[in-house]
Order: structure tokens, then C-alpha cells, then sequence
């Protein structure tokens, strides 16, 4: 999971998960979203990848990234987690 939280460190990575949140993508229409080289956008969904918070599949000659919700339910569920801790001086309630 230390990989995933690096990778969602970056505003970068973190918009393009907003934008395969709304529909797969193959890295050149993600970088249409973006004014950068396609090698950085490469390297943004390398470590997407990494992370696991991505996944790619090929299909024909292009390879679409999709979100792996997988990994995000486990990290919600974690953060979740946190909810039930009672703050400092608050033993009474």
C-alpha cells in the first residue's frame, strides 16, 4: 500500500485518476488532458501502476488504463478505520 499513497502524493497521478474515474483511457487521451510529453505521462501511469491503483488491458493496437477498485476499497477501508477512534478527552461520550 506505501506505493499507492506515493503515487496519489502527485496532482498529476491524481488527475488522471479522476479521469479514468469517468470512463478507460489509452495514455495518448490521457495526455490530451495535459501539456506535458507523452514519455511523462508514461512515467505518471508507470507508477499508477505500480501503486496498483491502475490496470491496463490491450485491446487491438491500444492499451486502455482503467481503475483497479480493488485497491481502492481496501485504501477506503483503512481510512474508514480511523473514524472509530474517539479523540483526545473525548472519554466521556
Amino acid at each position: 500500500m506505501d506505493l499507492a499513497f506515493k503515487a496519489l502524493a502527485d496532482p498529476t497521478r491524481r488527475k488522471i485518476l479522476d479521469l479514468l474515474r469517468e470512463s478507460d483511457l489509452t495514455a495518448g487521451g490521457i495526455a490530451d488532458h495535459f501539456q506535458m510529453t507523452k514519455p511523462s505521462i508514461s512515467h505518471h501511469l508507470n507508477l499508477l501502476k505500480q501503486g496498483e491503483l491502475v490496470t491496463d488491458e490491450r485491446k487491438g493496437q491500444h492499451i486502455f488504463y482503467s481503475i483497479n477498485t480493488d485497491v481502492f476499497r481496501i485504501i477506503s477501508k483503512w481510512f474508514v478505520s480511523f473514524q472509530q477512534i474517539k479523540p483526545e478527552g473525548d472519554e466521556g461520550n
